[in-house]
């Protein structure tokens, strides 16, 4: 008899939006708990006077941590909105094959709108001309 997996795995499955949709949330949950450091360390130094806070700055006001923090950005605004599109289906709408395909096509879109705003917001709304 064939040795068969316990349990559904990547390689049973055809790979498709669906699951590339899924990777994505799941690594857009991991990149924002390492985010999630980032402020906690800009937090802390805020809260321990001018000099922590005018170090973090330095930090996160460099090349890397503006890319770093547009990533969070983009992060946040995929995951904001694919746990909504989950919700969605959650109360039951959305399941059918076309229609998850489109809220995913939707979400990607969104995701990209707002990422875009929110980048523009944090790095040159306030940036004077």
């Amino acid at each position: 008899m064939r040795q068969r997996p316990l349990s559904p795995h990547i390689g049973v499955y055809k790979f498709g939006y669906t699951m590339a949709t899924s990777i994505v949330h799941r690594a857009t949950g991991i990149v924002l708990s390492v985010g999630l450091i980032a402020l906690t360390y800009w937090l802390i130094a805020a809260a321990s006077g001018p000099e922590s806070y005018t170090s973090a700055v330095t930090v996160l006001a460099g090349g890397l941590g503006q890319f770093l923090i547009g990533g969070w950005l983009f992060a946040f605004s995929y995951h904001l909105l694919n746990g909504l599109r989950h919700l969605n289906w959650d109360l039951g709408r959305g399941l059918e094959k076309a229609e998850a395909r489109g809220s995913a096509t939707i979400v990607v879109v969104a995701t990209l709108l707002l990422a875009g705003a929110f980048i523009y917001a944090a790095f040159f709304a306030g940036v004077p001309r």
